[in-house]
């Protein structure tokens, strides 16, 4: 199953469909897409691309090559095919890699799910790879994978964030003025030398700010903070059906909205069918608060976590899942009450497997209106951390608002 990132957009038909005759800047606009739909004349191209992925990452000063490196566990490269994958016209991806790392290669294909991946080994040097990676896409083969495209875009394997609109002005600029097959033999991609050596049109196309590549290890930070932040953009909050819940539910919903206004705060309730619930599911949101009150067992927050592994939605990210037990400490001793809390811990290490981050909150219930608002102020502060952070080191931990 494909998966997109929050915030990402497909193309309503496969490929960007271009006639030819148009500018190059006409056709990067805005509104390429549409128009190129509207054109009469017009016919998909084949596009794929090529992936070198067989340097050793000296710059980073690591023993693992830089595209394995991973971020939230997950190897870099994963991310720069998952961006690819999402764009439907890319018809195929090739990745050059080192025949040492043909098979761990091989396994992040299989364990992230990644799609429309073929593997060639790499060259000597970068340009050899990439070399390697368009003779597979240009060779006659009996029963071949490949087709053979009519543009091939090439990207590094450690730029994680392009995005569509980028790779859809490449496509557009290379079908407007050409490309060279001389370039791999002068061993640039310098745009200059490219002009003035290759006797053929070239066009620089701008990139986006997020456009940037992993180098040093500085940059796997960077990189960790940008992903933490785009898949905490929204926060699904849970509780099943009685009234109570009901109401505390929705105080904490309207606490969360008021105290993180930049981030999308929905609720469901976990019912039997759990329909609604599992549309946010596969519309991955990777953020869930299961809410239970009076209560210190945990069959709502179980019955979620059954939902979530049966998705498969945290293949690529972590999700985060915060259950917050609203108790009151006059009816039953909290030491009785915290035994049964304390249980989170081997749920979480049982979850853990699956790449679900499991927590606890605890907040005191009933109070008086004021000291409610208190604490549902505090806990929206550490469910927001818990989320924002992605601390693994936090995971099975029972905090108290």
């Amino acid at each position: 199953m494909e998966r997109r990132p929050p915030g990402s957009s497909r193309p309503t038909e496969p490929g960007p469909c271009l006639s030819g005759q148009r500018g190059a800047d006409q056709a990067a606009s805005a509104s390429l897409q549409s128009a190129a739909r509207a054109r009469p004349g017009r016919h998909p191209l084949a596009v794929a691309a090529v992936l070198p992925a067989g340097g050793c990452g000296e710059r980073m000063g690591v023993p693992t090559p830089k595209q394995f490196c991973p971020i939230l566990g997950r190897p870099l490269i994963s991310y720069t095919l998952q961006a690819l994958e999402r764009v439907c016209w890319i018809k195929d991806i090739v990745v050059a890699v080192t025949g040492e790392n043909m098979e761990v290669m091989k396994s992040i294909i299989q364990k992230y799910q990644h799609k429309r991946i073929s593997l060639v080994e790499a060259g000597v040097t970068r340009h050899r790879s990439i070399f390697n990676g368009l003779k597979a896409l240009a060779e006659d083969q009996l029963n071949r994978k490949l087709s053979k495209p009519e543009i091939v875009i090439i990207h590094d394997a450690v730029r994680p964030f392009v995005e569509e609109d980028i790779l859809l002005k490449v496509v557009t600029a290379a079908k407007e003025h050409g490309c060279s097959d001389c370039d791999l033999e002068f061993g640039t991609e310098c745009l200059q030398l490219a002009l003035k050596y290759c006797c053929t049109k070239a066009k620089l196309v701008e990139g986006s700010p997020d456009l940037w590549k992993v180098t040093y290890k500085r940059d796997l930070y960077a990189a960790e903070s940008i992903i933490k932040e785009r898949i905490s953009q929204e926060i699904c909050v849970v509780t099943d059906t009685k009234e109570d819940n009901k109401h505390v539910s929705h105080l904490l919903e309207e606490v969360l909205k008021s105290e993180l206004n930049h981030v999308k705060v929905t609720s469901e309730a976990l019912c039997h069918a759990g329909r609604d619930l599992q549309k946010i599911i596969l519309d991955q949101c990777y953020n869930f608060v299961c809410v239970n009150v009076m209560t210190s067992d945990f069959q709502e927050t179980q019955k979620l976590l059954s939902m979530l592994e049966e998705s498969n939605l945290s293949i690529l990210y972590p999700v985060v899942v915060v259950s917050v037990h609203f108790l009151d400490f006059k009816i039953v001793p909290p030491s009785k009450k915290m035994e049964n809390l304390m249980l989170i811990r081997e749920f979480a290490k049982e979850v853990k497997k699956r790449n679900i981050w499991l927590c606890g909150l605890l907040i005191s219930y009933p109070q008086d209106e004021q000291k409610l608002q208190e604490s549902l102020r505090e806990g929206a502060i550490i469910i927001a951390s818990l989320i924002k952070e992605r601390n693994s080191g936090l995971i099975g931990q029972l905090l108290i608002a």
